[in-house]
């Protein structure tokens, strides 16, 4: 289960039985992959097309066009939701010591270079992965100590990719 806000409105989508539900209720669409980042959907009657910008999985965030219009969804799952009922959403993203590859992939671009001071969501490197270009950004504030890649490597899923001082 997840949840996230679309125009104001709070959403949950869950998964788990197979075929997804909306707020609890049946989401019935046709969904079609005309390529790695674009889709066709058909819901209530109405089409659409549907292209991932950008998918951040360590953030959970996704950047979508659809129909022309640029939306960014920003999704919590069970996890978020009770370290944020606990009053701990940010406890995790003070110190941060490393980046580690989200899913296993490769190294098509470096944004950083040891020294450099980065702030939270600076872009770091860029991981291609199901043909995909994922930009990897900085979990949080600090100063890039090394870089354990190069473009060109192949990664691995949990592999340090940056480490922080």
């Amino acid at each position: 289960m997840y949840t996230t806000t679309l125009t104001n409105q709070p959403l949950t989508i869950d998964f788990a039985s197979g075929n997804p539900t909306l707020n609890g209720e049946p989401f019935d669409w046709d969904l079609v992959k005309l390529s790695d980042r674009t889709f066709h959907i058909i819901h209530q009657n109405r089409s659409c097309s549907a292209e991932v910008l950008e998918l951040n999985a360590a953030e959970k965030t996704v950047s979508l066009k659809i129909n022309g219009h640029i939306h960014l969804v920003q999704l919590k799952d069970r996890f978020d939701l009770l370290l944020e009922k606990m009053g701990m959403s940010n406890a995790a993203s003070t110190k941060v010591n490393e980046l580690k590859a989200p899913m296993p992939g490769l190294i098509v671009g470096i944004s950083v270079q040891p020294g450099d001071v980065i702030s939270k969501g600076d872009s770091l490197l860029i991981l291609e992965a199901m043909k995909m270009e994922n930009n990897l950004k900085a979990p949080g504030d600090g100063l890039v100590k090394t870089i354990r890649v190069g473009k060109g490597d192949r990664v691995e899923k949990g592999q340090v990719l940056v480490e922080f001082a």
